[in-house]
């Protein structure tokens, strides 16, 4: 199984085993809502937002093809073929244009919570990511995102944080260097996608 494999290859996250997977319910009761995934981060962990929506967003380890019916609504085959089942994610560090103007015209430290609360809808979740939990820009978003009354998820260092006390749940991982707090970062999310993508995707 994916979950248990990921602490047989690190096995110092097994502390974090309860809080990856109320992570993975907490995905799961947003897809099955019909839901979606905001993510933010800074510097590596805006490249990890943006790494992990790829993830959902197309096959990860699994080709995720159209049912028949699905393709009955193209009449293109090539298009039919080969577009894949997505698991909707919006990475909130990918809009240059939105968070520069906001950045210059508003609040640099808001330019995440400004868009999480225009985009947050029932069952959402914001996914945030910051190795010292303490990121401003980051805690405003789940700020905002408690005030849109969704759910989130944060992965941090070690040490109690700012997330670590406003998050509904904070991976905290082992670690509290940031190169450190980073390489442990990534195993843990693909583990995350490859989970949601094994229950959404049986085939």
């Amino acid at each position: 199984m994916i979950f248990n494999e990921l602490f047989e290859r690190y096995p110092c996250l097994e502390s974090c085993k309860s809080d990856i997977r109320s992570a993975f319910e907490i995905f799961l009761n947003c897809y099955d809502a019909g839901g979606k995934i905001l993510c933010c981060g800074n510097g590596g962990s805006a490249a990890d937002c943006d790494h992990f929506v790829g993830e959902l967003m197309k096959g990860f380890l699994k080709k995720r093809p159209l049912s028949d019916k699905e393709k009955e609504l193209f009449d293109d085959e090539y298009v039919a073929n080969n577009l894949q089942s997505g698991l909707p994610a919006i990475s909130l560090c990918a809009h240059s244009a939105l968070m520069t103007a906001f950045e210059n015209d508003v609040a640099p430290s808001l330019v995440f919570a400004q868009q999480v609360y225009a985009y947050a809808k029932d069952s959402d979740v914001l996914f945030s990511f910051s190795t010292s939990g303490n990121s401003e820009n980051v805690v405003y978003a789940v700020k905002a995102a408690k005030a849109a009354k969704i759910k989130t998820v944060s992965v941090t260092g070690e040490k109690e944080s700012e997330l670590s006390r406003l998050s509904d749940v904070c991976i905290r991982l082992p670690e509290a260097e940031t190169f450190k707090v980073q390489e442990l970062t990534l195993p843990v999310y693909h583990c995350l996608a490859a989970m949601v993508e094994e229950h959404y995707f049986k085939v």
